[in-house]
């Protein structure tokens, strides 16, 4: 038997952000009836301990190099039962989430949401022929709350609340057709809070107390959510507690 034979694999999509890191550090030591499928620009480094299959793929992030991933994927359909979707930004050294409407500027907005929304969204619709069958899959896309329409209290950061809002709704319209498609597949939009990595390295300052979370902490509670939560056709949006957030 192979190991494209095993029951289960876990693919990580942006495996080289701190997030995606201590996933593969969490699992690449569990059962050997496991294995790990990394996506990322460039190979990331691995566990000296790693227990399980492990396979690495290239990926540019455009809309043909998805189409291409999708294929090669194609030894381990049916048989992915965990997926998270870790792409994503809040600044570079040219983009800055925006404190008010004169900072708005449109390349930048476009940029955010080509990262943010539209590269998750291809994602999620070019993946569905690979996690249909008889294995239960759950797939994680990061989200944040600032993407709550609801929960929008003091405005500011334009694009990546805009760009978090449209995924929301991206992960809403994609779990109705796979509910009729894939009803093995649970999609979830994951707020993961701030996380002690490059992302909020900037915004640190103003978390309060205890609500800066390590990669790990956030990856153990990713997987724990991931085992209890039941496949019921519906999207959810949840934070690291396992709370439900207003879309």
């Amino acid at each position: 038997m192979t190991d494209a034979d095993k029951t289960q694999f876990t693919l990580i999509i942006g495996a080289g952000s701190g997030i995606a890191g201590a996933l593969i550090t969490a699992l690449a030591s569990e059962e050997p009836d496991s294995g790990l499928l990394l996506v990322s620009r460039k190979p990331v480094d691995l566990p000296e301990s790693a227990s399980v299959p492990i396979h690495q793929f290239r990926c540019d992030y455009s809309e043909a190099g998805i189409a291409q991933l999708v294929q090669e994927l194609s030894p381990w359909y049916g048989r992915i039962g965990l997926v998270v979707i870790s792409t994503g930004i809040l600044h570079t050294d040219t983009i800055k989430p925006e404190k008010r409407a004169e900072d708005l500027n449109m390349n930048n907005m476009l940029e955010v949401l080509r990262i943010n929304t539209v590269i998750p969204t291809l994602f999620l619709m070019k993946l569905l022929p690979a996690l249909r069958g008889e294995q239960p899959c759950r797939v994680f896309t990061l989200s944040a709350r600032v993407g709550s329409i609801a929960d929008n209290h003091k405005g500011g950061w334009t694009s990546y609340r805009a760009s978090k809002a449209a995924l929301n709704m991206v992960i809403k319209t994609a779990a109705i057709e796979y509910a009729r498609r894939a009803p093995n597949v649970k999609l979830i939009a994951f707020h993961p809070g701030t996380v002690d990595t490059a992302l909020s390295k900037p915004f640190q300052r103003s978390v309060p107390e205890g609500k800066l979370f390590k990669p790990d902490f956030v990856a153990n509670r990713l997987l724990t959510i991931a085992a209890d939560l039941p496949i019921d056709g519906d999207a959810s949006y949840l934070d690291w507690a396992g709370k439900s957030i207003v879309w």
